[in-house]
């Protein structure tokens, strides 16, 4: 079924790229939506896999607006994001 889910810490195109080529094996083609905020990333997914994806996404550094984070878990994020916002720039 095709989901969309709001993201965290996704800033640009180098973000998109990361988040495309990161999920493409696990969960297939992921569409990036940067002309909203929280930006928004839209696939096709079964309800038993949202779990697995938002673990992969918080790992990447993108976790769900959803998630509950305290302070040191929810910085530790946005730098896990910036480096993966850097590899996806360097990719593209």
């Amino acid at each position: 079924m095709k989901q969309s889910f709001k993201v965290l810490n996704v800033k640009c195109g180098g973000c998109a790229s990361t988040l495309k080529e990161k999920l493409l094996n696990d969960f297939g083609e992921v569409e990036v939506n940067l002309n909203i905020e929280p930006r928004e990333i839209t696939l096709y997914i079964e309800d038993e896999k949202v779990t697995q994806l938002a673990k992969v996404l918080k790992g990447l550094g993108y976790p769900l607006t959803t998630e509950d984070m305290g302070f040191v878990e929810s910085t530790s994020t946005k730098a896990k994001s910036f480096v993966s916002c850097a590899v996806g720039k360097m990719n593209s």
